[in-house]
C-alpha cells in the first residue's frame, strides 16, 4: 500500500505506520509505502494521523503513449472490483513528457474500463464524481504507469468534526504533523494563542488522549467495495479505542475574534473533547502564563496572504510576548512569510521547511527559558 502526505512529514508517517505494526516501511517523496492486510488498511484509515490517502495499488505497466495507456488499463480485469451497475471516478497526477494533461489521462483509462464492460455486457458503469462506489487512482512517472485503488475517498484530513472555519483555516493533517514534529505527546499543559476554528488544539487533544485520527469520520471509500468486512471494521475501531488514554494536563486555546471563538467552540464540542480544551475570546499580546512547569505552544499566525496586518510590528509583538509573557516555554509556530521571522527578534533553535498548500512556509521553534537563562534570548539582527 501507499500513503499519501505532504511535504516534510514522510519521516513522521513513516513512523506512525511503523507504531500501528505496518511491515516493509518505505519513505518516498510525499509518500511512504508499507506492507499489510486488509484489516490494516482499514486501521491506517482510521489512525494515520498525516496521511492523505491510503491508495492500494493492483498493476504496474510501462507507457509511452496513449496507446500503452489504453492497453495497460484494460488488462486489468475490472469485474474483480465494480459491476456494471455501479459508478466509477479516477484520478490521475502525471510527472511525464509523454503526458502533459492528468485530465486527458483519466479521460483514455475511463474508455479503457468502459469499453471492457461493454464487449463483455453490453452495458457500462457509470461515472459519479461525487459519490462512486470505486475511486482509482492513476499515478505516471516518467514511463511507469501504477493503477491503485483509493480507499479513503475523499481526503483524510476530512476527520468529520470541522463544521466550521475561519478565513485562513489550517489542514488537519498540516495541524497533525506540526504537532508531532514538535514533540508534543500529551506530557505537559498546551496552548494555542490563535486557534482560529480550533484544528490545532482538537488535533493536540486528540494526540494527547491518543483518539485515532478519523474516529469521527462519516465514510471512506473501502465502505463500498465488493470485499468490504463491516465486523473486522468494527474490531479494528474498537482496539483502536482500547488504547484512547487519560490526559492529566491542560489545553488552552485564544482568539481574539469572538467568531472564531465560537467556531472552534463547535468544532471541539463535535469532536466531543469540551472536557478537555478550554478556549477564551483574548488577544495573544494582552497574555502571559498561567500555569506552572513547561509550556507547549504550537500556532498557525496570520501570513498576511489573506489577511491585511502590519507583519513587521505583529512578528516584532510575537517575540515581546513570548519573551516578557511566557517563561518555560517551547513555542512553534509555522509562516509562510519568511522575511517576518527577522522581527521576532529571538534566535529560533530550528526551522523546518514545510508546505501550506502551495505556500513555503517555516516551521520555527523557540526556547523561553525561566530565569537565568535568559541570555539566550538573542536578536538575531545583532
Amino acid at each position: 500500500m501507499v500513503a499519501k502526505t505532504f511535504f516534510g512529514f514522510e519521516e513522521v508517517l513513516a513512523k506512525e505506520l511503523q507504531l500501528l505494526g505496518a511491515m516493509k516501511v518505505k519513505q518516498g517523496t510525499r509518500m511512504v509505502s508499507f506492507e499489510g492486510d486488509k484489516g490494516f488498511m482499514y486501521k491506517a484509515n482510521l489512525a494515520c494521523r498525516t496521511a492523505l490517502k491510503i491508495l492500494v495499488p493492483i498493476k504496474q505497466f510501462a507507457v509511452y503513449n496513449e496507446g500503452n495507456l489504453y492497453k495497460g488499463i484494460q488488462s486489468i480485469d475490472w469485474s474483480e472490483y465494480i459491476t456494471v451497475n455501479q459508478a466509477f471516478v479516477i484520478d490521475s497526477t502525471v510527472f511525464s513528457d509523454a503526458f502533459n494533461n492528468s485530465l486527458f489521462v483519466s479521460l483514455k483509462a475511463k474508455d479503457a474500463i468502459v469499453d471492457q464492460f461493454r464487449e463483455k455486457t453490453g452495458k457500462r458503469p457509470d461515472i459519479d464524481k461525487d459519490f462512486p462506489d470505486l475511486r482509482i487512482n492513476v499515478h505516471i512517472q516518467k514511463d511507469l504507469c501504477t493503477v491503485s485503488l483509493d480507499s479513503s475517498g475523499a481526503s483524510l484530513h476530512h476527520r468529520g468534526y470541522k463544521t466550521a472555519t475561519n478565513i485562513a483555516p489550517i489542514n488537519e493533517v498540516l495541524a497533525a504533523g506540526m504537532l508531532m514534529m514538535s514533540g508534543w505527546e500529551g506530557r505537559s499543559d498546551f496552548i494555542d494563542p490563535m486557534c482560529g476554528s480550533g484544528t490545532i488544539l482538537t488535533e493536540a487533544a486528540m494526540i494527547a488522549c491518543n483518539i485515532p485520527a478519523n474516529i469521527n469520520r462519516k465514510e471512506f471509500a473501502f465502505e463500498r467495495w465488493n470485499d468490504w468486512d463491516a465486523e473486522l471494521f468494527d474490531r479494528i475501531q474498537e482496539s483502536l479505542l482500547k488504547r484512547v488514554r487519560e490526559f492529566h494536563y491542560t489545553i488552552k486555546g485564544y482568539d481574539k475574534a469572538p467568531s472564531a471563538v465560537l467556531k472552534a467552540k463547535d468544532n471541539v464540542k463535535n469532536a466531543n473533547l469540551e472536557e478537555y480544551i478550554t478556549i477564551e475570546n483574548a488577544n495573544f499580546f494582552d497574555t502571559h502564563k498561567e500555569t506552572e512547569g513547561p509550556l507547549h505552544m504550537v500556532f498557525n499566525p496570520p501570513y498576511g496572504e489573506r489577511l491585511d496586518i502590519n507583519l513587521e510590528r505583529f512578528y516584532r509583538e510575537i517575540g515581546d510576548t513570548l519573551k516578557q509573557s511566557y517563561p518555560g516555554t517551547e513555542a512553534w509556530f509555522i509562516t509562510a512569510n519568511i522575511e517576518a521571522l527577522k522581527f521576532v527578534g529571538l534566535r529560533p533553535s530550528r526551522k523546518i521547511k514545510l508546505y501550506n498548500g502551495k505556500l513555503e512556509t517555516r516551521f520555527a521553534k523557540y526556547e523561553l527559558y525561566e530565569g537565568s537563562k535568559k541570555g539566550k534570548y538573542m536578536n538575531p539582527n545583532d
